[in-house]
This record gives C-alpha cells, structure tokens and sequence, in this order.
C-alpha cells in the first residue's frame, strides 16, 4: 500500500470516531440497564449457539 493511501485511510478513521463518538456516548449514557434475567437468557442462547457450531464442526 502506498503511503498516501495509508495517510488516507488514517485520516477518514479518524473523522469517523469523530462523528460516531459523541452519539455512541449519547446512546450509551441513555440505554436501558440489564436485568439479571436478561443476562441468563443471553448466556443461553449465546451457550445454545456454540453447542450448534460444535455439532457442525464435529459433523464434517
């Protein structure tokens, strides 16, 4: 990759954060706080999902 191509890059991240960041704390300031029953249903369809992708590796 040339250097101006990398300069490039480098800065259109950087306008990127610049725009993103005010909102994502915006949004995270003002999110609606978990429950701990929110979480065990996460950690069980996470878990549920990993069972699945194990059976498929196993099954090739």
């Amino acid at each position: 990759m040339s250097m101006w191509l990398k300069i490039g890059s480098a800065l259109l991240l950087i306008a990127m954060l610049a725009v993103i960041w005010p909102r994502a704390r915006q949004m995270l300031a003002n999110s609606p706080k978990g429950s701990g029953d929110d979480w065990k249903s996460f950690v069980i369809i996470i878990s549920a999902v990993a069972l699945f992708v194990l059976l498929l590796i196993q099954l090739v």
